[in-house]
Formats: C-alpha cells, sequence, structure tokens
C-alpha cells in the first residue's frame, strides 16, 4: 500500500455504515458530530481471473480466498438541520492456501475503502425519514498470489499487482423511529468509475443512550474491478456492531 495514496486520498475520503446521530444532536443549528468504530464478522469470497493460463485451462480461480486475516471499519458523521456529511474508512486483511485441480495458491489480499458523502435530508423530521448522499469512493488493491502447478512442466508464477480506483458514490438511506430510544436505518449505494461496480447495503439498529448510541446490524458489500492483468470479484457479508461517541 503507497503511504502518499493513503495520505492524499484520505484528505478527502475515508467505508460501510453511514448511521445517523441522535435526535438530541442538533441544537440551535449546530453541528454535531459521531466518531464510531465497528466491528464486523464478515464472511468472504475472493474470485480472480488471470488473461493467461498457469497451468492447462487454468484460468479462473473461484473462490481463491475466503479467510479473513482482519477487518477494521471507522465511521466519522457531521449533521446540522437538513444537511451533513460522513466519512467511512475500511480495512479488509485476506489471506489463503487452496489446492485446485491443477495447482496450489497461496494468497495475500489487502483491500482499503474511502468514503466520503455530503447527506441531504429533504424531509420535514431531522435525522428521519428518507436521506440522500453523494460522493466518492476510493478503494486501493494489493493482490499477491504465488501459483504452483502440480505438473513440473509448468514453473512457478507469483501475480503481485497493485492498483487504486476512484468511483462516483450515490445513494440513500431511510430511518425510522419506532420508540424512543430506538432507531433502525437501511442503506443502499452504489458507485462507478474505475470499477466495474461496487455495491453497499446495510440494516442498522440504534440504541441511544446518554453519551452516544449502540449500533448493531448487518452489512453486504461487493467490489468488481478488472483491468489488462486481473479481474478480482470481492464479496463481504455479515453482522456488525459498534458504538457511536457524540459530541
Amino acid at each position: 500500500m503507497r503511504l502518499t495514496g493513503i495520505t492524499s486520498t484520505a484528505a478527502v475520503a475515508a467505508c460501510f455504515m453511514a448511521a445517523p446521530l441522535p435526535s438530541y444532536a442538533q441544537q440551535n443549528g449546530e453541528w454535531k458530530w459521531m466518531i464510531a468504530p465497528y466491528l464486523w464478522a464478515a464472511s468472504v469470497r475472493t474470485d480472480l481471473t488471470t488473461p493467461f493460463p498457469v497451468s492447462e485451462g487454468g484460468t479462473r480461480f473461484p473462490d481463491l480466498i475466503d479467510d479473513i486475516d482482519g477487518a477494521f471499519q471507522a465511521h466519522v458523521e457531521g449533521q446540522n438541520d437538513r444537511f451533513g456529511m460522513f466519512a467511512d474508512f475500511t480495512y479488509i486483511g485476506l489471506g489463503d492456501n487452496k489446492d485446485f485441480e491443477r495447482l496450489n495458491t497461496d494468497s495475500q489480499l489487502d483491500a482499503y475503502l474511502f468514503e466520503a458523502a455530503a447527506v441531504w435530508s429533504p424531509g420535514e423530521d431531522w435525522l428521519k425519514g428518507i436521506e440522500l448522499f453523494g460522493g466518492l469512493r476510493y478503494i486501493d488493491v494489493d493482490l499477491s498470489v504465488n501459483f504452483d502447478p502440480h505438473d513440473p512442466r509448468f514453473g512457478s508464477l507469483e501475480l503481485n499487482p497493485n492498483d487504486s480506483y476512484s468511483d462516483l458514490m450515490l445513494g440513500a438511506r431511510y430511518t425510522w423511529a419506532f420508540a424512543e430510544r430506538w432507531r433502525l436505518t437501511l442503506r443502499g449505494d452504489g458507485s462507478f468509475g474505475d470499477t466495474d461496480g461496487t455495491w453497499n447495503a446495510s440494516i442498522v439498529g440504534q440504541y441511544q443512550v446518554s453519551y452516544g448510541q449502540w449500533l448493531f446490524g448487518y452489512r453486504y458489500l461487493s467490489v468488481e474491478v478488472e483491468d489488462q492483468r486481473r479481474k478480482i470479484d470481492l464479496t463481504m457479508s455479515g453482522p456488525m456492531v459498534g458504538f457511536g461517541f457524540v459530541f
């Protein structure tokens, strides 16, 4: 991962929940903020397609990586009346060994997702009902795959491409306040540009307390990137839990 790329991009973007602030956060038109770290117990599927054979007929490797080494998520959001903004950062570390029909693979994948968006609340009730958002999604992919063919006529091969992708992101979320302290937020968004398409969906429950809110729910994320060297399909889904500190 290139540190200069992270630094410059993090200045304008940071990825999965865009959860809203508590209803008491907005007072007299001032801006209020929330910082929320997350744990995401996600199941993973990573498919790789190469443009050239590494063994007889071997160019597509489904489910190449399905063991997660580590994941980190952080969410920052500010709101004021009908407008707001949020930023997300997600790090995903994956590693796995696979035994295919004609070869073995040893793979490592580090993926960094940054998101930044402006939020508009068209309804009369603040942080209730529908909200629309748009912004930037940035993805950095660092993939390393060692191919070890079973047939000794074929030598070992290593692929180690590092690429970054910038997309325009558009989405919406809907918040339902069904009790005094309870809310439920549905979010869906997509992004297009350098990637072939990235899709994100989540359902998040919020329980409000005096100093913030507990957050828990379920998230689905699908990323598809392709260039002349390879095509990667990364899908993650699973439950998540976190706490939002409001100030």
